[in-house]
């Protein structure tokens, strides 16, 4: 009798499953994606809290979090590339991916080459050894530093235009140091090998509050961050899902979590037409 219940049981478990499977139709076709039934993200998983790797090698952190959400809704399995930045771009033309997860920088000039939904508010921080021995206090401060940031990217040029506006006021200039990701920066900084690093403020702020670094300039350079695809029909697609879930609330409780400011009003698609 048990071990009739218990086929029972499992048969109407089973049913149920495919009775869910069946009834989550995804709203994006097959000829969207990279891989059928999947949604591919590429991250950069260097920038706690938004994105990390944790002490068992699993990927954490805000946006990995919106990644799954997102997927779950458009009825697709989340699947994670592990990539650096640079290649990121490069890596979305030629279709390795179909999302850039990873707090990509909103600028005009992207929004040429790839659609782009802003959803998240950031800017810049600048950190340095534990207890500010070079008294860091304002921007002029940065004069005849030697500074870390990841390379090809938004804050690369941001340290770029530190530093012009640096010399622009018969400052001495900054020294910048490019590295592969901002892990290897903030490496460099522990080891003495850089006297700051740049970083999104969310980082900044994560590092100070473990005790590894102080945060000593923030809010620099305000600027939407985004989720960035190629296809059109995918961003509309994500854009509802975002929308939604702002709508019933699971957004703000994400970005709350975290500390993190979204955008006001509606995500909305900007990219080519095509």
């Amino acid at each position: 009798m048990k071990l009739r219940f218990a086929f029972v049981a499992a048969a109407a478990l089973l049913a149920t499953g495919l009775a869910s499977s069946q009834t989550c139709k995804s709203p994006v076709p097959d000829s969207a994606l990279v891989k059928k039934g999947t949604l591919t993200m590429s991250v950069n998983p260097t920038l706690p809290p938004m994105q990390f790797v944790d002490q068992t090698g699993a990927l954490k952190g805000m946006r990995v979090e919106l990644g799954e959400a997102i997927a779950k809704r458009l009825c697709l399995t989340p699947e994670y590339v592990r990539i650096e930045f640079s290649a990121m771009i490069p890596g979305l033309q030629a279709g390795r991916w179909d999302l850039i997860n990873t707090g990509i920088f909103y600028t005009e000039e992207r929004a040429k080459l790839m659609q782009m939904l802003q959803y998240e508010d950031q800017a810049i921080s600048i950190s340095t050894a534990k207890g500010n021995p070079l008294k860091i206090a304002k921007p002029e401060d940065l004069s005849g530093k030697t500074i870390g940031v990841e390379i090809g990217g938004f804050e690369e040029r941001k340290a770029r235009e530190l530093d012009k506006q640096l010399t622009d006021k018969g400052l001495k200039g900054m020294t910048i140091r490019t590295f592969e990701n901002f892990a290897m920066a903030f490496q460099s900084l522990r080891a003495g090998q850089v006297e700051v690093a740049l970083s999104i403020d969310s980082t900044g702020a994560e590092y100070q509050k473990r005790g590894d670094f102080d945060r000593v300039l923030s809010g620099l350079f305000p600027t939407p961050v985004a989720l960035a695809t190629k296809n059109k029909e995918l961003a509309n697609a994500v854009a509802k899902v975002l929308n939604d879930m702002k709508a019933d609330g699971s957004f703000q409780k994400l970005f709350d979590q975290y500390g993190v400011k979204p955008i006001d009003g509606p995500v909305v698609v900007k990219g080519p037409a095509a």
